[in-house]
């Protein structure tokens, strides 16, 4: 009998420790699932509506959708980060206009905080611009996709943070989400984060970077099933390890590498806010599902947009920023991103 009891007392440690093990993975799914075509529509139909006046850098219409996000925040319980007054980095119009003099007003990042259990002071950044091109000879650039679809991404992906952080499955170290204003003009937002950070450049771990992730491009004509990832493995073998392992195990796409070449003659590398994380050596990766007939056309609405694959994607970059709050030791930096 006392080796039948010493016998179960050691399948029981086993299967204990298998399930501690499987646990993480078992999360992920469960908070992934949360992301959600219906939640991503909801949100991107008020975003990309012509009340937002095609969000314009600084404009009453990029404001209002600015209000729209916090919202979104408060109703969750979602707070804006430790040391912060509110979800609001302002930005003067100052600084928008030292380097094109285009006659920008004043305007916002927008910051949303879920503090880290074990390692608070590390920081992950999950970031899209929440800006377009305004209105243009009377008609209204809703921008649905450039950026409404990353600008709603953040907000599922911040819900799906708090959630797990709720339940007591929260991430290890701190995420930063980071709506940036100013792309269109010149990664100004994102400039301006990187050049007065809230928390210090050395303690910030990685940027996933989301611009564009709601249709298809000419490419990819047959299957939405797909995204391309930007310089993932620039700065960080570990960097690229995760993005590959998260894809694999959970969202199970097909990856393009196709603008991830150097020598890519469109640099998508350098023309969205990850630039900024990156040139500072901080690893970064950039979800895109390219360009299609209506980038920067008034065509960009929301009934055009995918959202079974939206939802995919933002799946995806959870998964990744999940990881990355989540292991054990940060990544390494082991390139020097040339």
């Amino acid at each position: 009998m006392k080796k039948i009891i010493i016998a179960l007392s050691v399948l029981l440690v086993i299967s204990s420790c298998a399930s501690k093990k499987d646990s993480p993975a078992k999360g992920l799914t469960d908070y992934m699932s949360t992301i959600s075509a219906t939640n991503l529509k909801t949100n991107l139909t008020v975003i990309a509506s012509d009340a937002m006046e095609g969000r314009e850098t600084g404009s009453e219409g990029q404001k209002k959708a600015g209000r729209y996000l916090i919202e979104q925040y408060k109703n969750n319980n979602i707070s804006f980060p430790k040391g912060a007054k509110d979800y609001y980095q302002h930005i003067p119009a100052a600084y928008l206009n030292a380097k094109y003099k285009e006659n920008l007003s004043d305007s916002e990042n927008i910051w949303a905080f879920i503090e880290g259990s074990e390692k608070p002071d590390e920081i992950v950044v999950v970031s899209a611009h929440y800006d377009h091109v305004g209105i243009k000879n009377g008609e209204v650039y809703n921008g649905a996709d450039d950026d409404g679809s990353g600008t709603v991404a953040l907000v599922e992906i911040a819900k799906a943070f708090k959630k797990a952080k709720m339940e007591g499955h929260g991430p290890k170290r701190s995420v930063l989400i980071l709506h940036v204003t100013g792309e269109e003009h010149g990664l100004h937002g994102s400039r301006y984060y990187s050049e007065n950070p809230l928390f210090p450049i050395a303690n910030t771990v990685a940027d996933v970077n989301i611009d564009m992730i709601g249709r298809h491009d000419e490419f990819h004509a047959n299957s939405s099933n797909y995204i391309y990832l930007i310089g993932s493995d620039y700065l960080s073998t570990d960097l690229f390890n995760i993005c590959e392992n998260a894809n694999k195990q959970f969202a199970h796409l097909d990856i393009d590498y196709k603008y991830n070449d150097r020598k890519d003659p469109n640099r998508f590398y350098y023309r969205s806010d990850h630039y900024n994380f990156a040139k500072n050596g901080i690893p970064s990766v950039f979800l895109f599902s390219g360009t299609h007939e209506d980038y920067h056309k008034p065509g960009d609405d929301v009934e055009k947009i995918e959202f079974d694959a939206l939802a995919k994607r933002a799946q995806l970059a959870f998964a990744i920023a999940w990881d990355i709050a989540n292991r054990d030791k940060r990544l390494v930096v082991d390139k020097d991103g040339n």
